[in-house]
């Protein structure tokens, strides 16, 4: 579980400095060369889609976070991961749908996302098969 707690906190943590550099790029603190880009940056539908995302985005990262190191009861460090998780699964899901739908394929966005959706799985699933056993979930402390 150690190593599931590792990463999902990595992960979270990315996802809040991502949004960090997406937030400076929208205001043109900082330049970013095309290539580096997702598909269509420019388009304004496809900027309004990306955008999208932050609300689900940090919801995800911050209750993933606050699940993980924060001062509750069990119960609730529970209920927060599994909410997070569900969040997270949902977020790489829908990009990857989108993509399918449009036929857009770039590796690096498409392993971010494939990412949120083979780690958010695992983690649910190992959390479910650790209550099985009575051992401590992926939220546990």
């Amino acid at each position: 579980m150690q190593t599931t707690r590792i990463l999902l906190t990595v992960t979270e943590g990315g996802m809040i400095l991502y949004w960090i550099f997406a937030s400076m790029v929208a205001l043109e603190w900082i330049l970013v060369s095309p290539e580096y880009m997702y598909s269509d940056y420019s388009d304004p539908t496809v900027v309004a889609w990306n955008w999208s995302f932050f609300p689900l985005d940090m919801t995800f990262a911050v209750t993933g976070l606050y699940g993980r190191f924060g001062k509750m009861a069990a119960s609730r460090q529970a209920m927060l991961s599994i909410f997070s998780l569900s969040l997270m699964f949902c977020a790489g899901l829908m990009a990857i749908s989108f993509w399918i739908v449009v036929g857009s394929y770039d590796a690096f966005w498409w392993g971010i996302n494939l990412w949120l959706v083979i780690l958010a799985s695992s983690a649910l699933m190992r959390s479910y098969l650790a209550g099985n056993k009575g051992e401590k979930g992926v939220g546990d402390k």
